[in-house]
């Protein structure tokens, strides 16, 4: 961008368009509304079931009919996505994964739930390992390594199922490479052509996860870390290597996970590639500001909003964020 002509104070005064509210809206350059916003949900077995997780202030587990009412109080906010993910009994966690593409896993159940009752919504899923690995990993762990090829074989078979039971878009959250292509060819040779993948493409083994593996029940079957398959905090420009991969093998919809310890590369995502472009504010981005919000510390409504604001100025095109439902009420009093 070239600096723009601009007079010599005092003929240029910045605060002129600042000295109104109409003015400043006139002039304001990024825009959140609630058709930005995804809201990610929790899902887990019972009936009438809604349990508070404990590092995440005001996110719940719900059962699935519980999932249906939060669904339809999403829709009639105008959040027009959620993203599932299931709370795994454990006695179901097996070396073998194969409650991942079980058609009547919680995930399945949930989605042909919310799609008979609320069918605007679009439903979006996770396609990993970790949720139904004994192991907590992301995929197949043997001799202490985490399987690429072989985990794969597995993740179509997980997309193929959540596909069938009326999945609108597909998160695959894994990192193994190659999985996109295997995805995307899987989901057209089997007649499942318009659903979309959103690949976290740039998601880094980071220390913002604690909460969400509480969420679902993962923090204690992990055995080791991810770094050798998320990617490392210190690369920007593997970020973009990813992001082009992932795009020539077919994905629709990019994400860069964590959300604002990584603007930079949301910003240099968008500005490469120009395709749908998403950002994550994680668990551990939620907990912290729920923390300082309980104390007193911070402005609740008022850093909720701006810390969403920054995903779009950042070029992001929307938010996966457990704010949602709060930040679509405020949005509609706006």
């Amino acid at each position: 961008m070239t600096n723009p002509i601009q007079g010599p104070f005092p003929y240029t005064r910045f605060r002129r368009v600042r000295k109104s509210a109409a003015t400043r809206a006139l002039v304001r350059e990024t825009r959140l509304s609630v058709g930005d916003l995804i809201w990610p949900v929790f899902v887990c077995d019972g009936d009438g079931v809604e349990q508070p997780v404990a590092s995440m202030p005001g996110v719940m587990r719900r059962s699935v009919d519980k999932i249906v009412e939060a669904a339809s109080q999403a829709f009639d906010l105008g959040i027009p996505a959620i993203c599932l993910f299931p709370y795994t009994d454990p006695s179901l966690k097996t070396a073998d994964c194969a409650e991942a593409w079980n058609p009547d896993n919680l995930s399945n159940r949930a989605t042909r739930a919310i799609k008979q009752a609320v069918p605007g919504i679009a439903i979006m899923t996770d396609v990993a390992l970790d949720p139904y690995n004994i192991n907590g990993h992301d995929g197949f762990v043997v001799d202490g390594e985490i399987l690429n090829d072989e985990t794969i074989e597995a993740l179509v078979k997980q997309a193929l199922s959540q596909a069938e039971a009326g999945a609108d878009i597909i998160g695959p959250s894994d990192m193994m490479d190659g999985r996109i292509g295997a995805l995307r060819e899987a989901l057209e040779t089997e007649g499942h052509t318009n659903v979309c993948l959103m690949s976290y493409a740039a998601k880094y083994a980071s220390g913002f996860y604690g909460p969400f593996r509480d969420a679902v029940g993962a923090s204690g079957a992990l055995k080791g870390d991810k770094t050798t398959y998320q990617m490392d905090p210190a690369n920007s420009d593997e970020a973009l290597r990813l992001v082009a991969r992932d795009l020539e093998e077919g994905a629709d919809m990019v994400m860069v996970k964590p959300g604002m310890p990584y603007l930079d590369i949301c910003r240099r995502v968008k500005d490469s590639f120009g395709a749908p472009t998403y950002a994550y504010q994680v668990s551990g981005e939620y907990a912290m500001l729920q923390a300082a919000f309980q104390n007193g510390w911070l402005d609740a409504d008022k850093v909720m909003m701006e810390s969403l604001l920054t995903f779009k100025r950042a070029g992001c095109d929307g938010i996966l964020t457990y704010f949602a439902p709060e930040a679509a009420r405020k949005l509609a009093k706006s």
